[in-house]
C-alpha cells in the first residue's frame, strides 16, 4: 500500500503539543484548552471513527474522508508537569486531567475491523496490568509484563542499561529499577514492531497504551528536586522522543503517538484487566469475565429481517394447510382426477 504521512502527538501535563501531522489532520494553532476527559475522542477523530458527541474543540479541524493513520500509540506519564519534547507543530492547554483510557477506541476498533485482527495492547508495568486482543497476543507474546520479568530482561544482552546515562540514578534502588524497566518495555515495544513490520502494511488501524508511573515513584522516594528525578526526566524525554519516532517510521509515516504527562491525576481510575496467562478461549475475546459483545448498531437491522421473514414463512405454512386441508381430490387434484377416469374406463 501507499506510505501515507504521519501523525505524532503530544499531550504534557497541562497541555496538548503536536510534534508531527500529516496533510490529511490538521491542528490550528491556538491556545483553546482541552479536557483531559475527551483526550479519547480526539484520538478516535484523529484514526476516523466517529463520536458519541460532537468535540467543540476548534484545534482539530474536520480531515481527509478515505485516509486515517494505521496506528495509535498512548503513553501515559504520571509525575511530571512537563517533558522536554521539542519540536512540535502546536500546543494546546490541557485542564481537567482525570483519568481517562482508549476503552471506547478499542471497542470501536474491535468491532469495525473484527476480521483484520487488528492489534490492540494496553499495558501498565507497575500494576502488572496488560490487556492484549488480535494480533498482539502473537506478536507481544513474549513482552516481559510482571516487575519480575522486566527486571530479569534488564540483566540479559540487548538491555537498555548498557547505552543509557544513568547518571545519578542507582540500578539496584527500588524506585530506579521500577523506571528503567518502564524504559525497557518502551524499548522491546520498539523491537518487537521491527521484528514484525507487517503490522503495518494490513487494512486495520492498530492501537497501543501504555501508562508509566516510574517518575512518580522516584518523585516520592528522592523528591521532585532531587538530582535522581530530573535525570529521571531527562532520560525519559529522550526515550520518549526516540520511541515516537520509530513507531511513526515503522508505520511508514502513518501513527499517531501522544504522550500524556500529568502530575496527579484528580480522581482514581479502576479498570478491568485480563492478564496474558489467562485462557485465550472465551465466547468474547474482548471481555475478560466471558460476557456477551457489546451492543451492535447493526442488530435492529438483523432483528427485523429475520422477524418479518419468520412471520412470512409462518403465514405461508399456514395457506398452503389450509389450501391441503380442504381441497377436492376429485377436482382440484389432477392425480385423483386421472385415476377416477381410469377406473370409470374399466
Amino acid at each position: 500500500p501507499a506510505v501515507l504521512p504521519g501523525l505524532l502527538l503530544c499531550v504534557q501535563g497541562d497541555s496538548l503539543t503536536i510534534l508531527q501531522a500529516p496533510g490529511y489532520v490538521s491542528f490550528q494553532k491556538g491556545d483553546w484548552p482541552i479536557s483531559g476527559e475527551k483526550i479519547p475522542d480526539m484520538v478516535a477523530l484523529t484514526m476516523g471513527f466517529s463520536v458519541q458527541e460532537d468535540l467543540s474543540w476548534p484545534g482539530l479541524r474536520a480531515g481527509q474522508l478515505f485516509q486515517r493513520p494505521r496506528a495509535n500509540m498512548l503513553v501515559v506519564v504520571r509525575g511530571v508537569d512537563s517533558l522536554a519534547l521539542p519540536q512540535n507543530v502546536a500546543s494546546y492547554p490541557l485542564e481537567n486531567p482525570v483519568p481517562f483510557t482508549l476503552d471506547s477506541v478499542a471497542e470501536t476498533v474491535h468491532s469495525l475491523f473484527a476480521e483484520d485482527t487488528p492489534v490492540v495492547l494496553q499495558l501498565a508495568p507497575s500494576e502488572e496490568r496488560l490487556y492484549m486482543l488480535g494480533k498482539a497476543n502473537a506478536v507481544f507474546e513474549d513482552l516481559p509484563v510482571t516487575l519480575q520479568q522486566i527486571r530479569s530482561r534488564l540483566s540479559q544482552d540487548g538491555s537498555v542499561l548498557a547505552s543509557l546515562p544513568l547518571n545519578s540514578l542507582n540500578r539496584n534502588a527500588e524506585a530506579d529499577l521500577l523506571f528503567l524497566s518502564e524504559v525497557q518495555v518502551l524499548h522491546d515495544i520498539t523491537a518487537l514492531l521491527q521484528r514484525h513490520r507487517h503490522l503495518a502494511q494490513d487494512h486495520s488501524p492498530d492501537l497501543y497504551s501504555l501508562e508509566l508511573s516510574g517518575l512518580e515513584e522516584l518523585g516520592r522516594r528522592y523528591g521532585q528536586d532531587s538530582q535522581q528525578y530530573r535525570d529521571a526526566t531527562a532520560i525519559l524525554a529522550n526515550v520518549l522522543q526516540k520511541f515516537g519516532e520509530d513507531v511513526f517510521g515503522l508505520y511508514g509515516g502513518s501513527a499517531v503517538v501522544e504522550v500524556v504527562t500529568v502530575k496527579s491525576f484528580e480522581a482514581p481510575l479502576t479498570r478491568k484487566s485480563r492478564s496474558i496467562l489467562e485462557s485465550k478461549q472465551i465466547s468474547n475475546p474482548g471481555s475478560p469475565y466471558n460476557l456477551a459483545y457489546k451492543y451492535n448498531f447493526n442488530y435492529a437491522v438483523i432483528f427485523n429481517i429475520v422477524l418479518w421473514l419468520m412471520i412470512i414463512l409462518a403465514l405461508a405454512v399456514i395457506v398452503i394447510s389450509y389450501n391441503l386441508w380442504n381441497m377436492d381430490p376429485g377436482y382440484d387434484s389432477i392425480i385423483y382426477r386421472m385415476t377416477n377416469q381410469k377406473i370409470r374406463l374399466d
